[in-house]
């Protein structure tokens, strides 16, 4: 067994590799120890003969209480991001990006099956450990999110490169906005591949466990048929309304809409970054330009690297993490006052050692 040294996180082997995150308080919110943790038992799995798969899910709460048990990864550590944004001028936050990344991209490109439980609440970093895996399997407990714009970051773990590849502009609305999806909109969406009742689980895992050559037998015996997707009822309105990469043609086309969907819409883009959402807006578009996902996650590296050091990260943390009181101040304040001149110094690329690489 391998342990963080928070004992935050357990890899064990078998004929299955099963990483469970075990941060119940945080919502198994990823610190520093736990990517690093997880990336040494991937790579000492990846060329071990008797690790047929790797299941990644989350540990219960030791108490049983159901507060602690909703979250299957709520994202990444952002105090310790704002703290190095606030105190180290970004280095500690900088190595973090760094290395969450490579963890990323060392599941998409694994060798292996990876299935990921995504039994809960799955946000901003829990996105980037379950959207890389073969399959990634929904419940009806599934919140998932890239809430970015309202903490001031981006949706980066990979975010540009599934964002955009959904249909129609779903990824859009979902960067721009921070919408939560259900398990079967997750399904609906493409974003999950199963949708399993939470009570099938366990019996999920120890039967691939046990038989790793049968993991698309076994999902869909295991799999029920989800609910509606309630999403889908306005998927038509999103592609139309969400069609232009220049935000603001996005909200003038929700103002002009008029419809209580659109009003809603606005309602919730009122109180997002205006830096964040041009910045996701432009992610998205290059990812879609981009050879593979290697090239998608260095172009996020740059663009995490300096946003950290941004005001407007710091200034989302607060608000929402540290006094809570909701009433971020953004700089800029407007989608006018975020300029082309300053997205071109975000996205330009570093100085050749400053560079992201895979591991």
């Amino acid at each position: 067994m391998l342990n963080s040294t928070e004992d935050v996180l357990k890899c064990t082997k078998a004929h299955a590799g099963v990483i469970s995150l075990n941060r119940p308080k945080a919502l198994h919110a990823l610190t520093l120890d736990m990517v690093h943790a997880m990336t040494a038992a991937l790579v000492e799995w990846r060329n071990d003969p008797a690790v047929g798969v790797v299941l990644i899910d989350h540990a219960a709460a030791p108490d049983g209480d159901p507060k602690l048990s909703r979250g299957f990864c709520a994202g990444g550590d952002i105090a310790f991001l704002r703290n190095s944004a606030l105190n180290d001028g970004g280095v500690s936050g900088r190595k973090f990006f760094h290395d969450e990344y490579q963890l990323n991209h060392l599941l998409m490109t694994y060798g292996k099956p990876v299935v990921a439980f995504m039994d809960g609440i799955t946000m901003g970093g829990g996105v980037g450990i379950s959207g890389p895996a073969t399959y990634r399997v929904a419940t009806e407990n599934t919140k998932l999110a890239m809430p970015e714009t309202g903490i001031g970051l981006f949706p980066d773990v990979g975010g540009g490169w599934f964002l955009s590849r959904l249909r129609g502009r779903l990824g859009q609305y979902l960067a721009l906005t921070g919408a939560r999806l259900d398990g079967a909109e997750c399904v609906w969406a493409g974003l999950a591949t199963h949708y399993l009742p939470s009570g099938n689980l366990a019996e999920a895992k120890a039967r691939i466990s046990a038989d790793p050559e049968s993991i698309p037998a076994i999902l869909r015996e295991l799999s029920a048929v989800p609910p509606e997707a309630k999403i889908a009822a306005h998927a038509a309105d999103i592609e139309r309304l969400f069609a232009s990469n220049r935000y603001e043609d996005v909200l003038a086309a929700l103002e002009a809409e008029g419809s209580d969907f659109a009003k809603a819409t606005l309602a919730t883009l009122a109180t997002k970054s205006p830096q964040t959402c041009k910045v996701a807006l432009r992610q998205l578009a290059i990812s879609l330009t981009l050879p593979d996902f290697a090239a998608n996650m260095a172009m996020e590296y740059r663009v995490s690297a300096r946003v950290l050091t941004l005001p407007d990260f710091a200034e989302g943390v607060r608000a929402v993490i540290v006094d809570k009181d909701g009433a971020p101040q953004w700089s800029p304040s407007t989608p006018e006052g975020v300029t082309d001149a300053l997205l071109d110094q975000i996205f330009a690329p570093l100085g050749a050692a400053d560079e992201w690489k895979p591991l």
